[in-house]
């Protein structure tokens, strides 16, 4: 490992900026390497492009270091693009052209016409309404957002440490290292407004402070990348395109804190984010902005990565802390508080992946700019991953305070099939289904929090009109029960109970007596649980009850529900017909659908929420399928409504 100084530092970014301005001198080819654009094919597309041109004789950069020339070709693998239902996207430059859905059998024509002649592929291009978009930043889904985390991923190699530096990484660490104090960096952080983006909104600037004020001899940074809510994969994007700008924020949260260990807690389903950040943390020490006597000061940092086994109660603190510690994920009583007596008993800074990959931006720009985007009580932008029925699904970023009409109508492109837009779930497990009425309400902490729902780590879960609200309930509550940890009564008992309710509801074999009865436990679990999970457990419940009970009236009052006629729907891909694409698996909101690529994929109806996003991406066109056996049936038609191509039973 080298030792860098200051000096060294600004030659290092100055050797990468020139290399960045060379690079510029040629054709640009990034292909997206997202998780989604890579399960649609997109290696493949990266190396035939690689090898295709070799054989050309066209000379192919892989990195900035390397130089292509005006006859060659930088080849890249970039970050996620948000947008990625559309992949496998590529991004061509200086052209400026977006290519969707592009596979192996495009990439000679995107050669002679594209790279080669400077002609663009019209067929190749993405199409909304009759128009194509030939400019990613264009595209609706992407000229309505805001992006501040995101604003590099997809443009950059996520694995190219000079890349980063060219664009300004690390500049932010090197400022709060040599021009600023430890009171100063937690002042800045608490006057822009920061509040923590893993669901509480606590202010990240008073956990700093509070830590900065701890004596030990020993203090953490701990990074919450575990994201487990059904539906939500906005960390896992920033991890996989933007992973230095996560590092750099811990480092500036050890320089305020004095921390000098960090750790990163990532979910084990996400290898590639694990891969991404580990090839940044080896670059980083290798070059000398990790580790000891950093930019040849006194300050030290190391990075160590723990992957979770999986358990959703582990993105609470105190459990999050106990599995890094090798025991049982298990959340304890507060205080103490984590910023006291956290990881290993010591004070611990604990934040998400999106609070500190916010944090470079505010050193170096100030507080005062950070605080003109989003609202008074919540500053900056918000990244959230819009699922469900919906047209155009993806990850956004946009300023706080933006409404829910916005990201579902004018980003998302609206209710596909000329659905009416029924309701969204804002929060995951923890957070409640709002309504129609709620589509112009500001998306902020405490507007929210009077709507009885919350942020969260920012998934958003679109229902249409075909969706039974407590058929939503059900699955949200079999999830919290299923990963509630059993410390505790009220969660691990209470859960229990109200899902056994559930259940029964939908078999319409409930009373009015079980709505008071799930009111009555809704409330004791939320005052009486031991940690934050448990005592938001209950809000998808509340919430439904509240915003939808006539859908519960038609199961207990009627005993028969004209969306879900009264009974538990499974959902079967048949075999004979699938062709192992895997499309409806990457498009299920709730992870329901697996399988292996060319084999026949499966739906597991514990997880299904039967939004019919599987059916709207599945190609096989084959006739209806009746149930004709089925006792229950009553010929109601919904069957071929939700499949409009008839490749689900």
């Amino acid at each position: 490992m080298s030792v860098l100084t200051r000096e060294g530092f600004h030659a290092l970014t100055a050797q990468a900026k020139r290399d960045l301005q060379r690079s510029t001198d040629s054709v640009n080819v990034m292909v997206c390497a997202g998780t989604g654009c890579i399960a649609g094919g997109a290696m493949k597309v990266y190396e035939y492009l690689k090898s295709a041109c070799e054989r050309r004789g066209i000379p192919v950069a892989v990195s900035l270091r390397q130089e292509a020339g005006a006859k060659g070709i930088h080849l890249k693998k970039s970050g996620c693009h948000g947008f990625c239902e559309i992949g496998p996207l590529v991004n061509i430059e200086p052209l400026d052209v977006l290519y969707a859905h592009v596979h192996t059998e495009d990439c000679d024509e995107i050669i002679d016409k594209t790279i080669l002649g400077g002609e663009v592929i019209e067929r190749l291009l993405y199409e909304q309404n009759g128009v194509r978009y030939q400019h990613r930043d264009d595209i609706p889904f992407y000229k309505n957002q805001q992006r501040l985390i995101l604003k590099n991923s997809g443009k950059t190699d996520a694995e190219d440490l000079e890349e980063y530096l060219a664009l300004g990484g690390y500049q932010a660490l090197e400022k709060a290292l040599f021009e600023m104090t430890d009171t100063q960096i937690c002042a800045e952080i608490t006057d822009s407004g920061l509040r923590g983006r893993g669901g509480g909104g606590f202010p990240a600037g008073r956990k700093w402070e509070s830590v900065r004020r701890n004596v030990s001899d020993v203090k953490y940074i701990v990074c919450n990348g575990d994201e487990g809510d059904p539906g939500a994969f906005m960390d896992q994007g920033v991890m996989e395109g933007n992973p230095h700008s996560v590092i750099e924020g811990m480092m500036i949260a050890g320089a305020a804190t004095g921390g000098t260990e960090g750790y990163i807690y990532v979910r084990a389903e996400y290898p590639l984010a694990v891969k991404r950040l580990q090839t940044a943390i080896d670059k980083a020490a290798e070059a000398g902005l990790l580790g000891d006597n950093i930019m040849g000061t006194d300050f030290c940092f190391h990075i160590h990565i723990n992957r979770g086994a999986g358990a959703f109660v582990c993105g609470e603190g105190s459990a999050l802390t106990a599995s890094i510690e090798g025991k049982r994920g298990m959340p304890r009583v507060k205080p103490p508080r984590t910023v006291d007596q956290g990881l290993w008993g010591k004070p611990t800074v604990l934040n998400n992946v999106e609070t500190f990959s916010n944090v470079p931006g505010i050193i170096m720009n100030g507080a005062a700019w950070y605080r003109t985007i989003g609202t008074e009580g919540s500053a900056g932008t918000k990244t959230f991953a819009l699922t469900g029925n919906v047209v155009n699904t993806g990850l956004v970023e946009v300023p706080m305070g933006t409404t829910l009409r916005k990201v579902i109508f004018d980003i998302g492109g609206g209710i596909p099939d000329g659905k009416r837009f029924k309701a969204v779930q804002i929060g995951g497990p923890s957070g409640g289904c709002l309504t129609e009425e709620h589509l112009d309400m500001p998306m902020d902490f405490d507007s929210l929090k009077k709507a009885g729902a919350i942020i969260g780590s920012g998934g958003l879960v679109v229902m249409d009109e075909d969706t039974c609200m407590v058929d939503v309930a059900r699955f949200f509550m079999h999830f919290t029960q299923k990963e509630s940890c059993g410390k505790c009564t009220p969660c691990r008992e209470g859960t229990k109970r109200m899902l056994e309710i559930l259940e029964r509801i939908v078999e319409n074999e409930g009373s009015m007596e079980d709505l008071d009865m799930l009111e009555s436990l809704s409330d004791t679990i939320t005052d009486t649980a031991l940690c934050g999970l448990g005592q938001t457990a209950c809000k998808p419940v509340m919430s439904t009850l509240k915003n939808f009970r006539q859908d519960y009236l038609n199961h207990v009052v009627d005993h028969h529900c004209p969306i879900c006629n009264g009974r538990k729907r499974r959902l079967e891909i048949k075999s004979e017909l699938c062709k192992g694409c895997g499309k409806c698996a990457r498009n299920c909101p709730m992870e329901a659908i697996s399988g292996q690529p060319r084999m026949p994929y499966v739906i597991d109806n514990e997880k299904c929420i039967h939004c019919g996003a599987c059916a709207k991406v599945c190609k096989m066109h084959v006739d209806p399928v009746k149930n004709a056996n089925d006792p229950e049936c009553i010929r109601c038609g919904k069957c071929k409504q939700v499949c409009p191509v008839h490749a689900i039973k």
